[in-house]
């Protein structure tokens, strides 16, 4: 059991507004804080804390209480677990009347083999040499504790000899159960590890990057009870002092970047855990109040991450900016090419959040055709109308020269939803999108399509089906649906699907067609209704993919 002397000493060191602000984003109300409520769907904020009680309330849904009621309701975890969860949050030490924790037992596992990872790194000289042959320094290596891991069988054998619980090591992430329940195996095997700790400085877990062209270049410690992606930043516990000192916070793709930002003395520099930042990212971003540098890959993915990166903050209030690397190189590859002056000059040239969102999307969409420019231009205006009301007004002039419109477009009358759905989803379109989008990025699939729809079936996107057979990959339809996210990339098991749903909607609306014409003979209309009805599609409702028939 946790010693009660202990728990009061925890709740005495810790301020709640830090802990709702880890998990929620807070804004500043007086003498209090208020966000939208955790706990109930809700637009105007009506969740209160109080700095001066040390308590939080919402209005709306009557839920409060203090810290360690707001953790085991968020987390759904029982009063002890809440408790060494905020002890771990906080790099507290608990104290136990018997026994220890889950949770210290977990962070007692992640010291001591990091600690056996860093040693063997320097015991593999292929590992070193990559790091080396990347611009990492010695320093860095032992600044950042980078590591290794050898054979599976290798961190088996170190935790028995270290005594370390094989349970235990498996809820750190360390080691997982096979499938069939026969034993454990080794997480990470082969590969160079950096650890990862909150913001506290508490270990957390790990990521690993393979050494051996293994498909996964990078992967991270699983989701446990001390490691949760989303709301984790690599390198934060180091850079959070410049952070704070210099209001500036670089926000990078991977972890060689932060470990080379820092080797040139960009020291604020932080990285996600190999997923796009989140609005879970927010509050942590928020403190000490910096101004964001999105530091990213200048390739198709990298734009991606920073548009939708760069919307999401811009629409929090966040002030910063973008900065792509050219020709396909990153940050750690110009440094260790020894172009520190280079990224500095970049990173002072960074293009503000707003400008880049409205040029980037502006990009998507050919202005020289109407339909296409409406649609950029409700694209724009859908973002433009979530920011507030003086930075709107401040940045529709720009909008509107982007996309050749007088800003009274902009105004309050104009239907920016109406004129992107007229684009995207106009007559609910949405399975011929969705099959479009995944080709894109399936172009193998493409034969499997072909063989059982025509392309005039796409109607008035037959133009983006040809074009994407052809493989014209700049045409700016199919860029700007390769990056709408409210299409998804199926497998070809969905995609199957959607193809058959798609072919029984083509044959129910051919059906009534056939039976209101009054240009087909009888004999031929009747076997045609009878072919559709009893033939084509009860074979595509069972499932089968029922090739177009040309003369139906």
């Amino acid at each position: 059991m946790i010693d009660n002397a202990s728990i009061e000493s925890l709740k005495n060191s810790i301020d709640i507004v830090d802990v709702i602000g880890s998990f929620i984003e807070l804004r500043k109300a007086g003498a209090n804080y208020k966000a939208n409520c955790p706990f109930h769907g809700e637009k105007t904020p009506s969740f209160v804390v109080s700095p001066s009680k040390q308590i939080y309330h919402c209005f709306g849904c009557g839920v409060g209480g203090d810290s360690i009621k707001f953790v085991m309701e968020l987390e759904k975890l029982s009063y002890p677990e809440a408790i060494e969860k905020l002890a771990s949050m906080h790099n507290f030490s608990l104290t136990y009347t018997k026994g220890s924790s889950d949770y210290s037992d977990a962070k007692r596992v992640l010291e001591a083999i990091g600690q056996w990872y860093v040693k063997n790194l320097n015991q593999n000289p292929t590992a070193m040499q990559y790091l080396f042959n990347r611009g990492v320094s010695q320093s860095s290596i032992e600044r950042f504790e980078i590591g290794y891991v050898p054979s599976g069988q290798q961190v088996m054998q170190f935790l028995t000899s270290a005594l370390l619980p094989l349970p235990t090591a498996a809820e750190a992430g360390i080691i997982a159960q096979s499938e069939n329940d026969q034993g454990y195996y080794a997480r990470l095997v082969e590969r160079i590890t950096f650890p990862i700790y909150s913001a506290s400085g508490s270990i957390v877990g790990f990521g690993g990057r393979t050494i051996t062209n293994h498909p996964a270049k990078y992967i991270n410690s699983p989701q446990t009870k001390l490691f949760n992606k989303s709301r984790l930043l690599y390198g934060y516990h180091l850079a959070k002092e410049s952070i704070y000192k210099n209001k500036k916070i670089i926000v990078c793709e991977g972890y060689l970047d932060v470990v080379m930002f820092h080797q040139a003395g960009f020291t604020e520099a932080v990285a996600g855990m190999g997923t796009a930042l989140t609005t879970e990212h927010l509050p942590m971003l928020r403190k000490g109040d910096p101004k964001i540098i999105l530091a990213y890959d200048g390739d198709k993915a990298g734009v991606a991450a920073a548009l939708k990166a760069a919307q999401m903050l811009s629409v929090a209030g966040f002030d910063g900016g973008v900065v792509l690397f050219p020709d396909g190189q990153d940050p750690a590859d110009l440094i260790a090419k020894g172009q520190s002056e280079v990224v500095a000059k970049l990173l002072r040239e960074a293009k503000p959040f707003i400008p880049f969102v409205l040029e980037k999307i502006v990009e998507q969409y050919d202005l020289h055709d109407p339909r296409s420019k409406e649609a950029g231009f409700g694209a724009v205006k859908q973002y433009i109308d979530r920011l507030s009301p003086i930075i709107k007004d401040a940045y529709i002039p720009t909008a509107a020269t982007l996309l050749g419109l007088s800003p009274g477009f902009f105004g309050s009358q104009a239907r920016a939803e109406r004129a992107r759905d007229n684009f995207a989803q106009q007559r609910e379109d949405v399975a011929q999108l969705s099959i479009l989008k995944t080709l894109i990025e399936k172009p193998a699939l493409i034969d499997n399509v072909l063989a059982v729809l025509d392309v005039n079936m796409f109607g008035e996107y037959a133009g983006l089906f040809s074009a994407l057979i052809k493989g014209e990959k700049d045409n700016p339809g199919l860029v700007g649906l390769s990056v709408d996210e409210r299409f998804e990339v199926m497998n070809e098991e969905e995609l199957n699907s959607v193809l058959r749903n798609f072919l029984i909607k083509h044959y129910d609306i051919k059906l009534k067609s056939i039976a209101s014409s009054q240009h087909i003979p009888f004999e031929k209309k009747s076997y045609l209704i009878r072919k559709i009805r009893t033939d084509i599609i009860p074979r595509l409702k069972k499932g089968e993919l029922v090739a177009f028939d040309l003369n139906i």
